[in-house]
């Protein structure tokens, strides 16, 4: 969760509800209200740890699903083990929303009309190429997905069809200059196929981006 410094997300919300009031209705003692969003802020404030009602132990792996479809790791979907590193994944996903205004990953599948790991998985390797062997080799779900043995696993299977290939470069649109490049460098190290290879939480936190970041704020 995030504070949010423009107060003026606050008033619109207090003149809409005041104009058009939103739907509710009388249950027993209390009353239910049909939510109403806020719009997205001009400035956004700390991040606040909140919601640890699925929070476990991380100095051990598992392997149990977790994590809302689109922030997802690859492991999580490949069903290998996991740990901290997932966690990277899931913030540099919604670090990009914040930013972009958009998802990273949809998970979309046409077929179907809803989210499938398929199309997740698709998505992933449009924009980060082809999983190492090693990701593969630890998911007891990448047979799902690729062709080959469970000891050779090969191509992504062509049952849904790769997006154009892209890179993070091609759809940030928020940033300029050396802003844009600190910003892609800082994504690329959360956003790797391989959890061995992310950055870490520590190492994040000195990140030449967030530094930038922090001394403007």
């Amino acid at each position: 969760m995030f504070g949010i410094y423009d107060d003026s997300v606050f008033t619109a919300f207090e003149e809409e509800e005041l104009s058009n009031p939103i739907p509710r209705k009388e249950v027993d003692d209390r009353t239910i209200y049909i939510s109403r969003e806020l719009r997205k802020p001009k400035d956004y404030g700390g991040p606040v740890l909140c919601d640890f009602g699925s929070a476990v132990p991380g100095d051990v792996e598992h392997c149990e699903d977790i994590q809302p479809d689109i922030y997802r790791a690859p492991e999580v979907i490949l069903e290998a083990p996991w740990s901290y590193k997932v966690d990277i994944w899931n913030a540099g996903c919604m670090i990009w929303d914040i930013f972009e205004g958009r998802h990273m990953f949809t998970g979309h599948d046409p077929e179907f009309q809803k989210y499938r790991s398929r199309a997740h998985l698709a998505e992933i390797i449009a924009m980060l190429g082809q999983p190492p062997s090693n990701v593969l080799e630890a998911g007891k779900a990448s047979h799902k997905f690729f062709t080959g043995t469970a000891i050779t696993l090969g191509d992504f299977r062509n049952d849904i069809e790769l997006p154009e290939r892209t890179s993070l470069a091609q759809h940030e649109i928020s940033l300029e200059g050396e802003r844009k490049e600190m910003f892609l460098a800082m994504m690329n190290r959360m956003l790797q196929w391989d959890p061995a290879q992310r950055s870490s939480a520590k190492e994040l936190a000195e990140d030449p981006w967030i530094m930038a970041y922090m001394l403007d704020g």
